[in-house]
């Protein structure tokens, strides 16, 4: 379960939100990720006492050096990150990553010793012309290319980017069917024992009301919550309904 808090908050409320999390979520079996805007990386990461993970919102897939206002993976790794999110739809659709962008990132992710969240789905349009499986499987293939040998490194999250932010979501036939297509595709590109260990989570508008029946889903593992992580409560609620 990954808490996405994007661009929002400040350090005290964020700090409160982050002790509310741990308090709320304290003896839950699931491995609960929180992933704060950069510059709150270190406080945030002060207050969880090893009982949740910290992670980034995204990296640069460059070695340290002339990039400015970039981050490398190593220096998440030296912040204490175990996760870096990459390719979410915003990236993808803000500043115009591609799948090499993210499969890049991702490789520099593992090469730091991290674990990475890889972010992929598709537009209304598409899933409205029958584009989804076309589209996932690029997605899936590209972003991954070379790199999905190993099931423990990376986590791939499913977020149908019509259903991100806006209310909607996925109803759990429909996000079942995409994570089923995923884990056929990993079995197909790896083999079935990585594809049965790959953790695929759910994201898009989740909130206490729905989590329960998407992650009864048989290939749903999790969750990467946006909105809703930005309330404690709330995302403690969603984390108890993973079933784990």
């Amino acid at each position: 379960m990954a808490a996405n808090w994007k661009m929002h908050g400040d350090l005290a409320t964020l700090s409160a939100l982050a002790a509310g999390i741990r308090d709320g979520t304290k003896g839950s079996p699931a491995e609960i990720v929180l992933c704060p805007p950069f510059p709150y990386l270190i406080p945030i990461g002060a207050t969880l006492d090893g009982t949740l993970h910290l992670g980034a919102q995204d990296v640069h897939f460059e070695d340290p050096g002339a990039h400015t206002g970039d981050i490398a993976a190593s220096m998440l790794a030296d912040l204490g990150c175990r996760y870096a999110i990459v390719g979410h739809s915003e990236r993808r659709t803000n500043h115009g990553e591609t799948d090499e962008v993210v499969r890049r990132k991702t490789a520099a992710v593992f090469e730091a010793g991290l674990r990475a969240i890889v972010c992929i789905g598709e537009t209304l349009d598409q899933r409205e012309a029958g584009q989804t499986e076309a589209v996932l499987e690029r997605q899936l293939t590209e972003s991954l290319r070379g790199l999905t040998a190993d099931a423990d490194r990376f986590v791939v999250a499913y977020e149908p980017v019509w259903a991100i932010g806006t209310g909607l979501n996925a109803t759990p036939e429909q996000a079942q069917e995409a994570h089923g297509f995923l884990r056929e595709r990993l079995s197909s590109i790896e083999n079935a024992d990585v594809a049965a260990r790959v953790r695929i989570q759910y994201g898009g508008s989740v909130n206490p009301d729905n989590a329960a029946a998407l992650f009864s889903c048989p290939d749903i593992d999790g969750g990467l919550i946006g909105g809703a992580s930005l309330d404690a409560v709330s995302f403690a609620a969603i984390v108890s309904a993973c079933g784990v």
